[in-house]
């Protein structure tokens, strides 16, 4: 009896070295495993960017950059860009430009106002341009997002989905989009903090990182249909919780609905906010949709807005009743995958974030060539056994994706624009 009272005592303190060697290996995990997957992804970005920049200024190809001093950082700052680089220096105008028939032309006020003003900032306190502070700000934001997504997947299911569909993130096709002047990685950073901020149950934070979040890309509503699922999801389980046991403790106090409640509606204004911003500081009622309309005349002429119709005109518009047929089983496809018990992993929240970003872009988006890098939000769903199920299957999930990105990057950066 007594051998076994010292070896009980002995032991204690081996199994709470134990627990803390694990907690602590599990917090450093947290942040080296995420930083080196972006570490090594940046160096194969990098190196797949560089070398179309070097070819492209060896032979004295065009390419969409600020051409008065080019470098890689101007190379890095291309298309859309400079719009940000108008911004950060100019501001918005307060007269929208428009052609000579009076239609609104492609202009700033399609793009949200933090990314640039961030890098403004920056410009400021450190004199460098926007080129190389863009290039700074939306690297260190891709390190961010590739730090949230992993603890996001973490928190919801396993470290090996975690692990996985960070590297999809940070080595798939639009991987390269993590270091550009774009306000993709931003944006990212911000709706993954928000989105595990949700699952953690601390919804000042969501409310906040989801409001800077509104002001950096669109497509924030799809968090405030997150924190209505958890609401209804919460409610539910705390009412089968008082039926069960009538006398036990309030799983869903009302102080938390309240909460809930508020980081939804502050998400939900926030994410409505721009386009009154634009028509009160330019006094053109309908500003923001005429300017993003002005980008479709290119693909399917000048057309009046109307939901859920984008994907299907642009189908028909180039493809005929094959197209439409296409739209079909494109959405069809799409809400079998949705559909996945595996996928039920990740929880009502980032699952029904994930259902309500996809509605968005069917109702108001037209597809194009922006689209792999629109998608870039519902990037946890990689974390499906269909990509995630075994080693093999994953690696050559990876492999894929680091093809797609030389191609992306010769397509999209290159010659066309993401």
């Amino acid at each position: 009896m007594t051998d076994l009272a010292e070896t009980t005592r002995a032991s204690r303190p081996t199994r709470l070295r134990r627990m803390l060697t694990d907690g602590l290996a599990a917090r450093h995990s947290g942040w080296t495993t995420p930083l080196l997957l972006w570490l090594a992804s940046r160096i194969v970005s990098t190196a797949l960017l560089g070398s179309v920049y070097w070819l492209a200024t060896t032979n004295g190809w065009h390419f969409a950059s600020y051409r008065r001093d080019p470098s890689f950082a101007t190379f890095s700052g291309s298309w859309d860009a400079s719009f940000y680089r108008t911004i950060a220096e100019d501001g918005y105008p307060r007269v929208l430009p428009t052609d000579p028939d009076g239609h609104v032309v492609p202009n700033p006020w399609a793009f949200l106002p933090l990314f640039p003003g961030v890098v403004r900032g920056l410009m400021v306190t450190t004199g460098a341009s926007f080129w190389v502070a863009g290039l700074v700000v939306a690297s260190v934001c891709g390190a961010g997002a590739c730090v949230v997504l992993f603890r996001l997947v973490l928190a919801v299911a396993d470290a090996r989905r975690a692990r996985w569909t960070t590297a999809f993130f940070a080595f798939g096709a639009t991987g390269f989009l993590l270091q550009v002047a774009y306000a993709e990685s931003m944006f990212l950073l911000l709706l993954f903090g928000a989105l595990l901020a949700l699952v953690r149950r601390r919804y000042w934070l969501v409310a906040v990182l989801g409001v800077l979040a509104a002001f950096t890309r669109p497509g924030v509503l799809a968090l405030a249909v997150a924190l209505a699922v958890h609401l209804v999801v919460r409610w539910v389980a705390a009412r089968r919780a008082v039926d069960a046991e009538p006398r036990g403790r309030e799983s869903f106090p009302w102080r938390e609905r309240v909460a809930v409640v508020a980081a939804g509606l502050v998400v939900a204004a926030a994410g409505l906010a721009w386009p009154v911003v634009a028509t009160a500081v330019t006094g053109r009622p309908g500003a923001y949709l005429d300017t993003e309309l002005s980008w479709w005349v290119g693909f399917v002429g000048r057309q009046h807005f109307a939901p859920l119709t984008p994907w299907f005109l642009m189908a028909g518009r180039w493809l005929g009743p094959a197209g439409i047929v296409l739209v079909v089983l494109v959405l069809a496809a799409t809400a079998w995958f949705l559909r996945r018990r595996d996928l039920r992993v990740l929880g009502p929240e980032v699952l029904g974030f994930a259902v309500a970003y996809i509605a968005y872009l069917v109702a108001v988006f037209l597809p194009q060539q922006s689209l792999p890098r629109l998608l870039m939000p519902v990037t946890p769903l990689l974390a499906s056994d269909a990509f995630t199920g075994t080693r093999r299957r994953a690696t050559g999930w990876l492999v894929v994706g680091v093809c797609l990105q030389a191609v992306a990057v010769v397509l999209l950066w290159f010659l066309g624009f993401p």
